[in-house]
């Protein structure tokens, strides 16, 4: 029954399901993760196109990786991508040797060896633990999802039966179920009470206080490359040493943190990148910069 739903109903035509490459499906489940889709299917195509193997992600400089992958957020991901490039020309087939490598989880390997190798073992993203543990009932650990996910799994099928439970959590099995659709309803043990055994709470978000300097000398703006560990390797704007000159403030979320951002007028000095203000607002820049720029139309009143 399931496979037969998701013959009719699955989601096909996303791009990195019409592929065995793995490197190919490499870089769709690291663009996935924390990504919605509609944001990774804008990003996937150009992405192949400027990097098409992993030995021409070896040779991207960390600035064209990160300007590529801007707007997926996340950064730390493609800068682990080419680490992995360095160490390996093929994606191993064995779960235990792709584990090792930077940036690739139990989830990612379980991923990569299903959709490209279409080997016989089970998968837990998101979406399949929600269908598992309202369809057997579960209320234990992870380790119980992916043991009943491994019971559970059609090793005549094993890579469409991943991608149906995949499908089936997204669009039937949601939040606030479908099951009158349901292909596994009659089996369902949770149907009557799905809350019990998927509930989302509400995410919390570790807040942070960040104070930027905008300084704009002959319509340039002066960035600097972050150290830190957000952000890493990307252009963003120098922090504000003196805080008097404020130009205003505003909210945003990044990962686990929600940053109130601090926007000064101060003068910088020192070594910085200078970066036409009007290339700026249209460049590769993380998006709490660009929404940083709209004050620098008010920067000449302090100066």
């Amino acid at each position: 029954m399931l496979l037969k739903w998701f013959k009719q109903h699955g989601r096909h035509d996303l791009p990195w399901r019409q592929t065995d490459n793995p490197y190919h499906i490499y870089v769709s489940e690291i663009m996935l993760q924390q990504t919605q889709v509609e944001r990774v299917l804008q990003k996937y195509k150009p992405f192949l196109q400027k990097f098409p193997t992993l030995r021409s992600l070896r040779r991207a400089s960390d600035e064209e990786l990160l300007a590529q992958w801007s707007g997926l957020g996340y950064y730390r991901r493609v800068l682990a991508m080419k680490r992995v490039a360095e160490l390996v020309d093929t994606l191993p087939k064995n779960i235990q040797e792709l584990q090792k490598l930077p940036g690739i989880g139990k989830y990612t390997a379980h991923a990569i060896a299903s959709f490209a190798y279409n080997q016989p073992v089970p998968m837990v993203d998101v979406n399949i633990e929600r269908v598992l543990r309202r369809f057997f009932a579960l209320t234990g650990s992870q380790k119980e999802v992916w043991q009943k996910a491994s019971e559970f799994l059609d090793k005549t099928s094993p890579k469409e039966h991943n991608l149906a439970l995949m499908d089936l959590g997204s669009l039937v099995c949601v939040q606030n179920p479908r099951c009158e659709i349901c292909p596994l309803q009659k089996s369902c043990k949770g149907q009557n009470e799905p809350q019990t055994y998927w509930s989302k709470g509400k995410k919390a978000y570790e807040k942070l206080d960040l104070h930027y300097a905008l300084f704009v000398k002959d319509k340039k703006i002066a960035l600097t490359y972050s150290k830190g560990s957000m952000y890493k390797g990307m252009l963003l704007l120098p922090e504000a040493k003196r805080r008097e000159k404020l130009l205003g403030t505003f909210k945003h979320n990044y990962t686990k943190y929600a940053i109130t951002i601090y926007c000064y007028a101060e003068e910088v000095e020192g070594d910085f990148i200078w970066m036409d203000l009007e290339k700026a607002r249209n460049a590769h820049l993380p998006t709490l910069v660009k929404k940083a720029l709209k004050f620098c139309d008010d920067f000449s009143k302090f100066f």
